[in-house]
């Protein structure tokens, strides 16, 4: 996923994997964004050189093992005083650094959260003009020869929404920022074209000015809230036929019941599962607005 952009500035990708256990347990899903959001990092902060991904065993128990995943560059570098800072939301390395290679900073506090919900940590070792590494440890249990269930289900759904739905256009309203990259590096991996809204007057606005395909539209939201955004949607001739589909905390029976009389066509309930996220997605795909 990475390759193209690393050969597009002539660097080496590089991988240094150990051997394994057939099978372990884990969130493939999750562990994937934290390592995207390294090397990716990684190959926009290298103008030359390598990005080396390695694996390593730390420890071993009857019903799991702990590994360590490194992402290595040689890029240019951190400065000490700033080292401790950059696993901070919104922070960068300097402003300069901002103006030249972009970003926000936050797929480095995404990766920190998701190590820490695999029972690990995550950090940092740099020097300033040789490279930098970025880790991760993560707990995995031992599973049988057979994968889970859930894995084939889940890239079946993804792999049918990048084969045959591409390139459709996703508004996700969404005001938590950590919420919201999570969801975009999703559904961008899955190939859909996202575009923000962090509330839901931004998002009245854009569904009122281009047609989309699929609205994810977050309850909870300043200045206007996601009920209130979808009647107000469902009023303009862009957004009449419009699959909307909630994603909320509150999964009761009577919020599903207060989305639907809102308006929209779904509900996926808040943290979701990714076989039940991208198997909403591919249903609602399949079946368009008419």
């Amino acid at each position: 996923m990475s390759a193209d952009r690393a050969a597009g500035k002539q660097l080496r990708l590089k991988t240094e994997l150990p051997s394994m256990p057939l099978c372990l347990i884990g969130d493939p899903t999750r562990l994937q964004q934290a390592l995207l959001n390294f090397v990716g990092n990684a190959i926009k902060f290298t103008d030359a050189g390598s990005v080396t991904l390695r694996v390593s065993q730390l420890a071993a128990e009857p019903a799991g093992i702990k590994l360590r995943f490194e992402v290595a560059d040689t890029g240019i570098g951190i400065a000490p005083e700033v080292l401790g800072r950059l696993f901070n939301a919104f922070e960068q390395e300097d402003s300069s650094t901002t103006r030249r290679y972009g970003g926000s900073g936050l797929g480095l506090v995404i990766s920190k959260k998701i190590a820490e919900a695999m029972g690990g940590e995550a950090g940092v070792h740099s020097t300033q003009g040789v490279g930098s590494t970025f880790w991760m440890t993560a707990w995995f249990g031992k599973g049988s020869v057979a994968l889970p269930d859930k894995v084939p289900l889940q890239a079946e759904a993804e792999n049918e929404i990048r084969q045959h739905f591409a390139g459709r256009r996703v508004l996700l309203v969404e005001d938590e920022p950590l919420n919201r990259e999570l969801s975009q590096i999703l559904l961008e991996e899955a190939g859909l074209v996202v575009e923000i809204a962090e509330d839901g007057i931004v998002a009245l606005e854009l569904a009122g000015s281009r047609p989309y395909d699929l609205v994810l539209m977050d309850m909870l939201m300043p200045r206007m809230g996601g009920l209130e955004a979808t009647r107000k949607i469902r009023q303009l001739d862009k957004g009449q036929h419009v699959r909307i589909i909630a994603m909320t905390a509150n999964a009761f029976a009577a919020d599903r019941a207060e989305c639907m009389a809102a308006g929209m066509d779904d509900f996926i309930a808040k943290p979701f599962d990714p076989d039940d996220f991208f198997a909403t997605l591919l249903k609602w795909l399949s079946d368009p607005a008419t």
